[in-house]
């Protein structure tokens, strides 16, 4: 597929079609491009293959500006990642993707977008922005799940459950590595080494950047909330131990004076005048009850229980 970036995209049937002020954007499959690349002229002798792409990136080379994008599954970070592969001159940019997600992108723009002054700068930053919609409402909702979780610690839930927040640390890390890479590509696209855009326009690459650095920053500020949640879950639990653990202190002690004397009549001396009383039995019993409850009344006024 061809397109002509006018003031919409338009459909055209050769890129040989657009010139310098009408740049183009092609979606081609792996297979297209290896039929077809030498008539871009661009220069560009790359073999993409999706098993091969692993990260987001830019090469800018002598008489073109290369790359990847490695999309990490919004609805799934443990999925694999949609990953194609581009490539770009001043004409304008070749999209090799066997996924369709370019197609799709593409498509999106082509519906959405009209552009007063149309060039190839801002339709790559709106290709851009367009990987990257909807995150700040996904991030939005990780910062509430945690908030929730928070409230849920601090109220002692029972349903309690600490997982939650390593899932959304490990999909929080993986996207601030796509923002990085991100940052890293928008960068190569303002340097601007092969004079490909017009220098007015590389203000679209820098608030594109801005944009990722903002959202990177919204990763690493969730990345730290996690940790504290972390942090609060284990000093409740350590608290919640310590609880039990004076309990059981408190009442291990308020019953061992009945250890002794337990242990005291359970001795086999012969001798023993007490144990031939009548009222030897129930004298006992009243002393021990007296006992423990002489010691819970002083571990209650100390506040040791």
């Amino acid at each position: 597929m061809y397109f002509l970036i006018d003031e919409t995209l338009k459909l055209i049937d050769d890129p040989s079609n657009a010139g310098r002020d009408r740049p183009f954007v092609s979606i081609l499959t792996k297979k297209e491009w290896l039929e077809n690349r030498d008539r871009f002229d661009m220069g560009i002798e790359i073999d993409p293959s999706e098993s091969e792409i692993v990260v987001t990136k830019a090469e800018a080379n002598y008489d073109s500006i290369t790359g990847t994008f490695s999309i990490p599954n919004r609805s799934d970070f443990s999925q694999k990642d949609t990953t194609f592969a581009f490539a770009l001159d001043e004409k304008g940019v070749v999209f090799i993707d066997d996924s369709g997600t370019a197609k799709r992108i593409v498509s999106e723009i082509q519906s959405a977008k009209k552009w007063r002054v149309p060039s190839l700068e801002r339709f790559l930053y709106d290709f851009l922005d367009r990987l990257v919609v909807g995150d700040q409402q996904l991030l939005s909702r990780y910062e509430w799940a945690l908030y929730e979780m928070e409230s849920a610690i601090t109220r002692e839930a029972e349903s309690l459950s600490i997982d939650k927040v390593n899932d959304i640390r490990g999909d929080v890390r993986d996207l601030h590595n796509h923002y990085e890479q991100l940052l890293d590509l928008a960068e190569i696209f303002e340097e601007n080494e092969n004079n490909f855009f017009t220098k007015s326009n590389l203000r679209y690459f820098k608030l594109f950047a801005n944009r990722i650095e903002r959202l990177r920053d919204t990763t690493t500020a969730i990345s730290d909330y996690t940790m504290q949640i972390r942090d609060l879950y284990k000093m409740h639990l350590d608290i919640k131990q310590n609880n039990i653990m004076t309990i059981l202190t408190a009442v291990t002690t308020i019953f061992m004076p009945l250890t002794l004397i337990v242990g005291w009549y359970g001795m086999n001396f012969r001798y023993m005048p007490e144990l031939e009383y009548k009222w030897s039995y129930p004298v006992l019993a009243v002393i021990s009850v007296l006992i423990v409850v002489i010691n819970a009344i002083v571990f209650k006024k100390k506040k040791w229980m």
